[in-house]
């Protein structure tokens, strides 16, 4: 958030995966989450190569509102980032369960992270598709820091609509 701001995201503001992908390909690095952690504010650039996390040589994008493309993405690559509609007050709530917010808008977002993985949960005769997510917040928010977002339903808060990853 710090960094990228000549790619085209603007911290606090906002930025996109994508944009952060080509920093660290450009910046030939990043730091580990451990050693320049996510503090929720815009600060100075404090990149430090002596303890690089990860490079890249670039990224591929997901094709757009393609759920399954992002499930086989998932499954075969691993990690993916998204960015979804986290406008609704049931986000910023959400402490467990499948989340399911149909106000969810499928054009516009406003936070970003990371499918680890997705499953189904089965409750009697029903079931319920969801993406595991790895939120940036920390852990007390979520479950210690994860989400179940709804899968399969329409492309629910946009999550299929700008997902990538980076090549590394």
């Amino acid at each position: 958030m710090d960094c990228s701001g000549k790619f085209g995201n603007q911290g606090c503001n906002g930025g996109l995966m994508d944009a952060s992908f080509q920093y660290i390909k450009v910046n030939k690095g990043v730091d580990t989450e451990a050693n320049y952690p996510y503090e929720a504010m815009e600060g100075k650039c404090r990149f430090n190569r002596s303890t690089m996390g990860a490079t890249d040589t670039g990224f591929v994008d997901i094709p757009r509102g393609n759920e399954t493309a992002l499930q086989i993405a998932i499954a075969t690559v691993g990690p993916i980032a998204v960015a979804i509609d986290s406008t609704q007050p049931s986000f910023y709530m959400y402490s467990s369960g499948v989340y399911d917010e149909p106000a969810c808008s499928t054009t516009q977002w406003s936070h970003t992270f990371i499918l680890v993985g997705y499953d189904t949960l089965h409750n009697g005769k029903t079931k319920q598709d969801y993406y595991i997510a790895k939120n940036s917040w920390g852990e007390t928010w979520g479950m210690n820091g994860y989400i179940w977002m709804s899968r399969n339903k329409n492309n629910q808060c946009g999550i299929a609509n700008m997902a990538s990853y980076p090549l590394v």
